[in-house]
Parts: C-alpha cells; structure tokens; sequence
C-alpha cells in the first residue's frame, strides 16, 4: 500500500492506494487559520505535524502495517523559517498573505530579470517576498534564519530528519529557475539568503529518506521511503492524470486553480498566470489562481448563521435560478490571476429588500465563478487550448456548482473518483511511483469518470452579461481598495 498526505491549509488528509493504484481508505484531521491583522495568514507549524499525526493514526492499524511508501503534498509558498538548531522561529507565512506587497516591487526592481529566471511576477503570496517583508520588519528574527522551509517540507523534516523539497512546490518560491529546474542564485542574493538556506531539490517521483525510527514505531509502520511528493496543484494533477499536453483540471479548494499541464516551458506572467515545474520529471505547467474559492462558501455560511458550507449549497440548488441583481466579488484574501492585487476585498453589490440567503448563496457561487472566468481567458490568451476539465478538491462535491461552472467557463467538466482527496490521491500515485518500475503514464491514469457536466445553452448569454458586469465592479473599486 501506498500513503499519501496532504497539508492543506483547512486540514490535512490522507489517501492510501493498493499495489494497483486503487484508493482504498483515506483520513483527515482540521487546520485552523490565524489572521492577527489586516492581510495576514499564517499558521503554527507544530499544528501541521499534529493533525498530520492525526490523520495517519486515524488508519486502521493493518492499514498503516501494509503502507510501503509515503508521498507528500502540501499548500504552497507558505514561508516556515527554522533556526540553526532547526527550531520554527515564528508562525508560518501562508498562501493567502498579503503583507509583502512592497517587497514585490522592491524584489522586481532588484532583479529585473526576475519574470525570465521565474517565468512569475511577484507576487505577495510567494515565498521570497515575505522574506524581504521579514528582513525589513523583523530584522533580529531574520538574523537567525538558517533555513526555509515548505509546508510539507516542514512536515518531511518532522517525518524523516531530511531538508528536501521538490521541484513543483519549489517553483512557487519565486527563487527557482524554472526552465533549468535548480534554485536561482541570482533571486536568493535578493533576497538575503544563499544556497545554503534551501533543502535539496529532487523530482516529485525520487526517495528524499525515510521514515525516522521513532516516527515509525508511533505510527504502527517500517521505516518506509518518502517520496517528495509535490505542491498539492501538481500532485492534485497527479490524482487527476493531468500529466500530458492538453491535460486540464479545476481545483474547488480553499483556493481556486485552473491547472493545465505541458511539456514545455511557456511562462506568461505579464497576465498572472504561474507557470511552475509539474512533480514529474521534463514537463512543467501552467495556472490561473484565485486566492478564495471553497472558502467564500464556507465563509458565506457562517456569515448568514447556516451551519455548514454544505447547507450554502442545498439553499442555492433549492433554489435553483441565477442571481438577478446581486454580484459577489471573491477577493476576500485578495486576488493573483489576472489582477495581482493583494488589496482587492470582497464585495456584495446589488442587495435589494428582495435578497434573501439563498440569494446570496447563489450569488457567491457565481463569484467564484466568474473570478475562474478570468483566469481561463488569461490562459487561453496564452495560447493553451482546453476542451475539457477534470474537478477536483472538497468543493467538487456539489453538482449544482459543476453546472455553473461549466455554463459560465463554456467548457466540460468531468467529475472523477476520489476527486476530494485529489492531492493526497496524487502524492500516494508519487510514492507508488518511487518504488515500483512503472510508466508514468500507467500509474497516473486519469480516474474513472462519475459524471460528466456539460454548459446549459439556455443560460450562456445571461451569465456573460454578468461577467462583464463583474468585471466592471473590480474596476470602477478598485482604487478604493487601496484607501
């Protein structure tokens, strides 16, 4: 059997597949964030490695005997700086964090090259900015750092005494080189670190160590190899069999990503769109990301006293007909593809004495909506083509949603078996791959297919006003989001 984890930013979970790559049993443990002030995100590293512990032992005890490799996955970027001694020094720096908007420009006026070595912008959410951000506010603190560490990357130390990360999850550091695949001197100098503050890079499908034997035993396992695993974008395409030209998936997680894969290196970063290494070796990718997708749901829910995420869905499927004045814009942890705009904010527009929960409900759903609507025409602008989309991540559940999207995007989607453990899937697909002597092509087929959704012809025209409506509204605010 093989073992996946995934340290996701709501909670972590895990996936186990059998000898012939079959998801037989899965797990999850919760994540809390913690937002102390305006624009920050950031977690306790230590609560990472507990609910990782979490996770695993909530396998069954012949499960966690049988598990032959462990493959990880991990939310992106989050900057976690340990010091000589390998202790964390603060809380984690995550995706979603907006404090270093300044270090972005400061980062592209002393590298102006930086979009060429990275094929990115820079942006707030990727690793070097919050360096700078803490160089230039925490000074005493950053004296200290001798390492920096991924999210999964900090688990894997915990996990096996190792400082590996790999080459996918690296890419959104913004110190990669990512055509030739190894760390950029030339960013990290930057940055005010060298070489020697970074984990050792190896492809998605290589051993970075083992199990520690303490680890092992609490764990009811042997010693088994990890793998490196990839960033949980790449490693959700992994689940997804999105590894070849072509391949697309949509990921309804706390964020949103459009992911396409490809066999070259094709940056265009003028539009927001990442382009990253994939976890396997001679193929790399492209990404559309909005920062809050599953999250406005569950967000929403909270807000109009519902209690669950789920129960937001069922009250816009009950009622089951587009929004008629109320817009949403989903920025509410800011926004990457297109407008790169860590100030951006959440915005209802267009409340009457009419609107009701379920109104809002279904407005929320269309936000998120068109905000993926930017970001395929940012890809598509770049050339890519895509036909169809596999949907993965926990807000892939809900069909209803599928249809919305599917209208609104104008494109196929397909739903696939396992989709919510998407990444988890995929990092236990890696750890297969690390130790058996198979194709990549035969061990990250695409999953079987439960439904198909298809765009409903009869409300195309409508939701394309209201995407140029949309569209208008970040426009004509943003200016305001900066006051």
């Amino acid at each position: 059997m093989y073992l996946g984890i995934d340290v996701g930013t709501s909670s972590v979970k895990t996936a186990v597949l059998d000898e012939a790559g079959a998801l037989l049993a899965s797990s999850s443990a919760p994540l809390v964030v913690s937002r102390p002030q305006l624009l920050w995100s950031e977690q306790n590293p230590q609560d990472w490695w507990q609910a990782t512990t979490d996770a695993v032992l909530q396998l069954a005890p012949d499960t966690r005997r049988a598990v032959r490799a462990i493959g990880l996955s991990g939310q992106m970027h989050g900057a976690t700086v340990l010091d000589a001694q390998d202790r964390v020094l603060r809380p984690a720096i995550l995706w979603n964090d907006g404090r270093s908007g300044e270090q972005c420009t400061e980062l592209e006026a002393a590298v102006p090259d930086l979009a060429s070595i990275t094929g990115n912008r820079a942006m707030a959410g990727f690793t070097a900015p919050k360096l700078l951000w803490l160089r230039a506010h925490e000074p005493q603190l950053f004296a200290q750092i001798a390492t920096v560490l991924l999210p999964k990357d900090y688990v894997r130390l915990r996990m096996t005494g190792d400082k590996a990360s790999d080459l996918s999850d690296s890419a959104g550091t913004l110190w990669l080189d990512v055509a030739q695949r190894s760390w950029s001197p030339t960013v990290l100098e930057a940055t005010g670190l060298t070489l020697a503050h970074m984990p050792r890079l190896f492809e998605g499908n290589a051993c970075t160590g083992h199990l520690r034997g303490e680890i092992a035993e609490a764990w009811g396992m042997r010693r088994v190899a990890v793998a490196a695993g990839g960033g949980d974008n790449a490693a959700g395409a992994i689940g997804a069999g999105v590894i070849n030209p072509g391949d697309a998936f949509l990921s309804l997680g706390t964020s949103g990503v459009l992911f396409f894969a490809d066999d070259r290196y094709r940056p265009n970063a003028r539009e927001g769109v990442h382009t990253f290494c994939h976890a396997l070796p001679g193929r790399w990718h492209q990404m559309a990301v909005i920062l809050s997708a599953a999250s406005c749901v569950q967000w929403a829910a909270e807000l109009t006293g519902l209690d669950s995420a789920a129960a937001l869905l069922a009250l816009a499927e009950k009622r089951a007909q587009p929004a008629q004045t109320e817009i949403f814009l989903p920025y509410l942890s800011g926004e990457r593809t297109p407008h790169n705009d860590p100030h951006a904010q959440g915005v209802f527009l267009g409340l009457t004495h009419a609107t009701d929960t379920g109104a809002l409900a279904q407005a929320v759903l269309e936000g998120v909506a068109f905000a993926f609507r930017d970001g395929l025409d940012a890809l598509l602008n770049c050339g890519t083509r895509i036909e169809s989309i596999s949907v993965i991540g926990g807000g892939s559940r809900s069909l209803y949603w599928g249809r919305l999207l599917s209208t609104v995007l104008q494109r196929r989607l397909v739903y696939r078996d396992g989709a919510a453990v998407g990444p988890a899937f995929g990092a236990a697909r890696l750890a297969l791959l690390a130790l058996q002597d198979q194709t990549v092509d035969s061990a990250c087929t695409p999953p079987p297919v439960l439904e198909v959704v298809e765009p409903e012809a009869a409300l195309a025209e409508h939701y394309a006003g209201r995407v140029e409506k949309y569209r208008g509204v970040y426009q004509a605010l943003r200016a305001s989001f900066r006051t």
